[in-house]
């Protein structure tokens, strides 16, 4: 089985931290189910996957993107990569992710929801409340939960809610999902900023990506006295040094879909928002943001990882080495994957719990989290980054489950 490169070597820093066995490692980078299919619709063939990584320490947890890049490698690297988020925030979850090989862009609403149900008749079999849990990812939101909810509903002959988190609200879905990624962001940056002494009120921001996360992370920044002076999506960016109306620079993104077509503050790229002179740079857009040919450039000194895997090996070592702080995606992203567990919490019990109870859970769960990789990295002298200590607690955690099950020596 294939893990991505950089999985592999971030992992060998574990190893090094925790004295870690060759059998450890090899559990940790071995997928305990790996399941591909071809979905045929309307005589189209689709490629597909359903990857469990890890089930120590509860079923599988992990979202379905549609996307013409997707393949074996990527889904079985996000896998691994949700079983240490789910790890790190203390969830009873193991690690999991699925993903089709699709142009998303270009389905129609029809063909959309056919290739939606085609993946449940594909993977019924290795899902469920109890064995792995989909969600949504990219190109996936809470209409292709419902129809996938719905599919596999048909075929087992029994109502199961849980199966899927991200759902509809009608069908029993968290009523904040859209926001939660975004809204466990916040958590995490207003922790990061008591634990290192800084004044919230005074730091700039630049938020690269514009879409679910992104947007909501720039309004809840601007929302809360921040200065967001750049924020960017596929299309391009725009900059102000005197801060960004941020509710008018969404209704640009509803009305123009494009923010380079909008008409306020300056037009930059995304290279050059990423070389801003800001505080804190948020990474909300795609993997590979930062790269040994650009981390030269960046200023910020500190980012937040609300993307997946926005930073490589490399250049985070190089970031580290000049003193900048990194919160990695497995805290920083963990909203998300928060908020599902707490979907899926209710829809096993069938309690329908308060909004503000949920979102005070959220809340607590991401800043114990925090509270954790913190003091790991203070306990080590700030030698290790933040990445590395949270790592370390999410693999120790993985590993004592697997020793008490007793499929670890």
């Amino acid at each position: 089985m294939k893990v991505l490169t950089q999985e592999k070597e971030r992992l060998s820093e574990v190893r090094s931290l925790l004295g870690l066995t060759d059998n450890e490692v090899n559990l940790l980078l071995r997928p305990k189910r790996v399941e591909a299919k071809t979905l045929e619709v309307d005589g189209d063939a689709y490629p597909a996957w359903r990857i469990l990584h890890n089930n120590a320490l509860g079923p599988g947890k992990g979202g379905i993107r549609f996307h013409e890049s997707v393949t074996e490698e990527e889904v079985e690297s996000l896998a691994l990569a949700m079983s240490l988020k789910n790890s790190l925030v203390g969830l009873p979850f193991g690690g999991a992710k699925g993903g089709v090989q699709v142009r998303a862009k270009e389905l129609t609403p029809k063909l959309l929801e056919k290739i939606s149900r085609a993946y449940i008749d594909a993977f019924r079999h290795v899902i469920g409340e109890s064995i792995d849990i989909p969600a949504p990812d990219m190109y996936t939101n809470s209409q292709v939960m419902a129809w996938m909810l719905d599919q596999f509903e048909k075929i087992t002959g029994r109502h199961e809610p849980a199966m899927i988190t991200g759902k509809p609200v009608e069908l029993g879905g968290y009523p904040a999902r859209g926001s939660a990624t975004a809204r466990g962001g916040m958590v995490i940056v207003k922790e990061m900023t008591g634990s290192f002494g800084l004044n919230g009120g005074s730091l700039t921001f630049a938020v690269q990506g514009f879409g679910n996360a992104g947007l909501y992370i720039a309004k809840m920044l601007h929302e809360s006295g921040a200065k967001v002076v750049a924020v960017s999506d596929s299309s391009g960016g725009i900059f102000e040094n005197s801060g960004l109306d941020i509710g008018n620079v969404i209704q640009i993104k509803r009305d123009k879909k494009e923010l380079a077509l909008g008409e306020v503050g300056q037009k930059i790229t995304n290279e050059e928002l990423l070389a801003l002179e800001v505080d804190v740079l948020v990474l909300a857009a795609l993997e590979n943001q930062i790269r040994e040919d650009n981390v030269d450039a960046v200023k910020a000194r500190y980012v937040i990882e609300l993307a997946n895997g926005p930073i490589t090996p490399v250049a985070d070592r190089k970031l580290f080495t000049r003193s900048v702080v990194v919160v990695p995606d497995i805290l920083a992203n963990a909203g998300g994957v928060v908020a599902s567990y707490l979907e899926w919490s209710q829809n096993k019990t069938g309690q329908i719990l308060e909004t503000n109870y949920l979102d005070k859970k959220l809340e607590d769960v991401l800043r114990s989290a925090w509270q954790r990789t913190f003091g790991l990295y203070m306990e080590r002298n700030r030698l290790i980054s933040l990445r590395l200590a949270a790592q370390a607690i999410a693999v120790e955690r993985i590993l004592t489950a697997e020793r008490l099950r007793g499929r670890l020596a």
